[in-house]
């Protein structure tokens, strides 16, 4: 009942009061990053599939430069990556604009992370039951290691979720994600400042 009546208004009523309540913050780091990313703009969007892989398109605080080498290439994510962003990454506050998002009904507070759109061929049957919810702006998946864990632990975490959701698993996973960003915990996989490209499960 919680996931087909009650997930949505709660989504939709929470996401409204936590952007009137932070739009402060928001304008605040729109201005800080704007000139931080070097005419990059301080907002990154990109086409993502949602809830039975509808796309859509995601709107997040932008955190790196458009800065490129010799050959016309974009550096490394690390090299592009600024200070301000940095900070607004490893606290999760890149993520606010997604209330956005939720607003607007493409995305909850909680679900499987909305991967990219040229991932969707790569998907076996059971991964591909993550699209079953609309992506979360965070999930079960992000407070058990986000970018810290292989593709694989991750997908077994969202098909988990989307076989469990409740209104006591939500409630855990905003705890744990509050947790998580105040000791900062699993924001970057070992190699790289995002997650590795996902190429499959048979990688």
């Amino acid at each position: 009942m919680y996931k087909n009546y009650f997930k949505r208004p709660l989504d939709f009523t929470l996401s409204l009061i936590g952007f009137i309540v932070i739009s402060p913050v928001f304008g605040l780091l729109w201005l800080l990053l704007a000139v931080a990313n070097k005419g990059a703009g301080a907002f990154f969007t990109q086409e993502r599939p949602g809830k039975n892989e509808r796309i859509f398109r995601v709107i997040k605080f932008k955190t790196m430069t458009d800065e490129r080498d010799a050959e016309g290439n974009l550096l490394q994510d690390a090299e592009r990556l600024t200070k301000i962003g940095k900070l607004v990454r490893s606290t999760s506050l890149d993520e606010i604009p997604q209330l956005l998002n939720v607003i607007k009904g493409d995305m909850s507070l909680i679900g499987p992370r909305p991967l990219l759109v040229q991932y969707l061929p790569l998907y076996d049957e059971k991964q591909k039951r993550r699209h079953e919810v609309r992506p979360g702006i965070t999930g079960w998946a992000q407070v058990n290691g986000r970018n810290a864990i292989s593709w694989e632990e991750k997908f077994e975490l969202d098909v988990w979720y989307v076989e469990h959701i409740s209104l006591g698993l939500d409630i855990k996973i905003i705890l744990r994600t509050i947790k998580n960003v105040l000791v900062r915990e699993g924001i970057n996989s070992d190699t790289s400042a995002t997650m590795e490209a996902f190429k499959g499960s048979g990688e």
